[in-house]
């Protein structure tokens, strides 16, 4: 009798043996998304030395830019006037106000910049944005007072930035020329005169009669550059690379592409 039972439990462990090494040996199932092995259809090019790398790598970062030169000073000035002026007003301005007060700044232009938001919006044909954007605009403006509180963020409804050379490049115009702007950063061709829209259509619809008011109190304007420089996290020379310059203008111009194609 024992040794019809020892018979039987060494079958049975060389079943499970078998079991284990089927599945062991089972081929494994890359997911059709392909994540699995990233790499597995890339080619390299073996001859390749490191100046035809480096050289590659710089050709892929390259953006037209023939105001180089210039771009190049007004990009130095900037990095200037940043340290020296507007980052210490700005630290100022976070030392002597309490954070709900900034909070209530901040709520409050962005619910101002919501209204181009919405004109460019319905100009590039999306419908739900622009719908999201008029329920921000009615619950910040009438629930959050003026848009000093956000509730409709806290309902689901964030903002999105949207602007007239979004709306260009959404009807094909080109970029153009790589251009930084005094203060205000990178930018194009493009881009610079859809700022120049955007100014002029928030001046004529006056939201809030902010607009009107502005223009005999020129501290709201400072009140405003100071605040978006606030929610601006960039700090120049972060990078600590000798091509800044190069990687802000690469990654200004393709940021831009994503924000058009969204």
């Amino acid at each position: 009798m024992a040794k019809y039972l020892l018979l039987i439990a060494a079958l049975l462990c060389a079943g499970v043996a078998n079991a284990d090494n089927s599945k062991a040996n089972a081929p494994v199932v890359i997911d059709k998304d392909g994540f699995k092995e990233p790499l597995s259809k890339l080619k390299f090019n073996p001859g390749l030395d490191q100046r035809e790398f480096e050289r590659s790598s710089l050709n892929a970062l390259n953006v037209y830019d023939p105001l180089e030169e210039w771009n190049r000073r007004v990009y130095h000035f900037n990095y200037r006037f940043d340290e020296w002026v507007f980052l210490p007003v700005v630290n100022g301005y976070r030392y002597v106000t309490p954070s709900f007060l900034r909070t209530g700044v901040s709520n409050f232009f962005n619910n101002l910049g919501d209204v181009p938001n919405l004109v460019n919006s319905l100009l590039q044909f999306k419908g739900q944005r622009s719908l999201d954007t008029t329920a921000r605009l009615l619950l910040n403006t009438t629930i959050g007072v003026a848009g000093l509180w956000d509730p409709a963020t806290a309902m689901g409804l964030p903002r999105r930035n949207e602007d007239f050379g979004q709306t260009l490049g959404f009807y094909g115009v080109p970029g153009g020329a790589y251009l930084v702007l005094p203060i205000l950063g990178p930018s194009n061709l493009r881009d610079t005169a859809g700022l120049a829209v955007d100014y002029t259509g928030e001046s004529a619809i006056n939201f809030l009669n902010v607009s009107e008011v502005s223009s005999n109190h020129p501290e709201i304007w400072a009140l405003r550059a100071i605040d978006k420089r606030y929610q601006n996290g960039f700090r120049y020379g972060q990078m600590n690379t000798p091509f800044e310059y190069e990687k802000v203008r690469y990654v200004y111009t393709e940021a831009r592409k994503l924000q058009i194609a969204e």
